[in-house]
């Protein structure tokens, strides 16, 4: 279950990912702004991360046994779109990115799916497992520009459009709810509330929107960034790019192991101090090679760990009946964290010709998450894994949880 939940995440991704790659090419085609081109990638992020909240509350109710295969299939539709005529104008563009969100809505419905079928103690590592299915947008990073090249515009397009298809019929053969799994019988908008007076539910999107933001505003971004600032090609800026997705990805999963053994927030602190640092240097706009690329595989490696330990801290203080719900709200954080930044970065080089600025913001927020790592979210977590239990004794805390943790609210 879990693989095959990390697979419709990979492919779901994929296609949300669609975008980003071409953005300078459309630019080019299209005569687009900075501004624009910036609007263009950033689309798809902010749809697919405000469908995560609507959709996690269905899937609490509904399973991911269903709406895998739902989400998958509707995908199909705006990528086809794009790929067969939406691709000529911005206008079209932007009415296919914003369907093209969809994609993007897939991560809440496979972490309640996830969450179910394992206890409370081996939840950080499963989740950070399936949590690595982010690495479909290095399948976007890798492919498409390639794709294009070679054949025409379209053939990235039906080559995932047809991927989509045979995921959502696998998915609907193969899938299966976790036995026993709690089903929710209020109302959608009762649970959304309810979801939404936890602390952990606040507590997490802050967290998330700083961790997995930056690694979508990246992936989404840095392609332009490197291309703008560094001069590289469009091929060497989208596989660079992809370098930094997939180091990310790796690291997720061993974000959520290690927070099983450590506790989240320690991971968390430790890797928001690395991004802090990554930022302040990369502000300086150093030689690519060594400094700049050690800097952005340094902020890489850190964002994915901390976006695995987030979810850990979730799938430790949230109850059974409202993850689908919570994973929603704080999904839809990260993604909204990564729909600034490509506009800021688009915006301040259109006014400043350099992207400093914008590294240095990246700094500052990471600072501040950090303080609000180490004081309101360690004495949450400490309160809630119980007394004697929590970041002290992360595992004992795990077991612990499986009695009481994952069904009493922070």
């Amino acid at each position: 279950m879990l693989a095959t939940a990390t697979v419709g995440f990979a492919v779901n991704f994929w296609a949300w990912a669609l975008l980003s790659p071409l953005g300078p090419r459309f630019k080019d085609g299209l005569d687009l702004s900075s501004f624009q081109q910036s609007l263009l990638v950033a689309v798809p992020v902010v749809v697919g991360s405000l469908g995560r909240v609507p959709v996690g509350a269905l899937t609490d109710r509904f399973g991911g046994r269903v709406m895998f295969p739902i989400v998958s299939g509707a995908a199909i539709v705006p990528v086809l779109y794009l790929g067969l005529a939406g691709h000529s104008s911005l206008t079209a563009l932007l009415v296919g990115g914003f369907f093209l969100g969809i994609g993007g809505t897939a991560f809440a419905v496979g972490v309640p799916f996830v969450n179910a079928w394992f206890p409370p103690e081996r939840r950080g590592l499963a989740i950070g497992v399936f949590g690595a299915g982010m690495g479909g947008t290095a399948i976007s990073a890798l492919t498409t520009v390639k794709l294009v090249d070679a054949h025409s515009m379209p053939t990235p397009f039906l080559i995932t459009a047809a991927v989509l298809a045979a995921y959502a019929v696998m998915a609907a053969s193969v899938l299966r709810d976790a036995p026993g799994r709690t089903v929710p019988t209020e109302p959608l908008s009762r649970r959304l509330a309810a979801a939404l007076r936890l602390g952990i539910t606040w507590q997490a999107s802050a967290l998330y929107a700083v961790a997995f933001g930056g690694y979508v505003a990246f992936s989404v971004y840095l392609p332009t960034y490197l291309r703008t600032g560094y001069g590289l090609t469009q091929a060497d800026a989208a596989n660079r790019m992809a370098g930094f997705v997939l180091l990310a990805v790796a690291m997720r999963p061993v974000g959520g192991w290690l927070s099983d053994r450590l506790g989240p927030v320690r991971i968390l602190a430790g890797a928001l101090t690395v991004v802090v640092a990554g930022a302040v240097v990369q502000s300086f706009t150093p030689v690519l090679a060594p400094v700049g690329a050690l800097a952005f595989l340094a902020m890489a490696a850190a964002l994915g760990a901390a976006s695995g330990a987030t979810f850990a801290l979730v799938a430790l203080l949230t109850p059974a009946d409202r993850v689908g719900s919570v994973t929603g709200v704080v999904g839809a954080a990260g993604g909204l964290g990564g729909f600034l930044p490509p506009l800021v970065m688009g915006s301040l080089y259109g006014a400043y010709g350099t992207y400093a600025a914008g590294l240095a913001l990246l700094a500052i927020v990471a600072a501040a998450a950090l303080v609000y790592t180490l004081t309101v979210v360690r004495a949450a977590a400490g309160a809630g894994a119980g007394a004697g239990g929590g970041e002290r004794e992360p595992r004992a805390g795990r077991r612990r949880g499986r009695h009481h943790t994952a069904d009493t609210p922070a």
